[in-house]
């Protein structure tokens, strides 16, 4: 998929269009876990000195059944760290699939909730909650989002950053 049809390009172009004061920058790398972006984002923040930050890692570390532990050691330092910088912290709900079982699952599910409490962090819901379900909507690898799906995200992140940066009245 072309950068102009995926979610992060498209919700742009309606912040730009409302001429509101927000850029994302996506410092996503497909199939990285959060120890990878733990180690990128010291890096990340110096460069872009950003005003927000959200942390939608960990759904990596679950597929591959990582210790909820050390997942919720690497969120913890990711959000430490952006706090330091003065960065407002989003946290967003991550899901994965139940083939780990109930245990893993309902621990893992569990950790981001907590960590938004334990650091008064607004949590954002799963932003493939809906379209993960619908086989239309995801690749061959049921895991990612395809092209049609991206407007759809647009539309639920697009809510989400107007009631950030303008109370929801935009």
């Amino acid at each position: 998929m072309q950068e102009q049809q995926g979610w992060v390009y498209l919700t742009q172009q309606w912040l730009d269009t409302q001429q509101l004061p927000l850029t994302i920058i996506n410092a996503s790398i497909s199939g990285e876990t959060s120890a990878g972006g733990l180690a990128r984002l010291p890096a990340l923040l110096e460069q872009h000195q950003p005003h927000y930050v959200l942390i939608e890692l960990g759904g990596n570390d679950g597929l591959r059944g990582f210790a909820v532990a050390q997942l919720e050691q690497n969120l913890t330092q990711l959000i430490e760290l952006s706090q330091a910088t003065g960065a407002e912290v989003l946290l967003m709900q991550i899901r994965i699939p139940p083939n780990l079982g109930p245990r893993y699952t309902r621990q893992f599910e569990s950790l981001y909730p907590a960590l938004a409490e334990r650091y008064q962090l607004p949590l954002w819901p799963f932003f493939m909650e809906q379209i993960a379900l619908n086989e239309d909507l995801m690749l061959p690898d049921g895991i990612h989002p395809n092209r049609q799906a991206q407007p759809l995200i647009k539309q639920q992140m697009k809510s989400w950053f107007a009631q950030l940066v303008c109370d929801g009245e935009c």
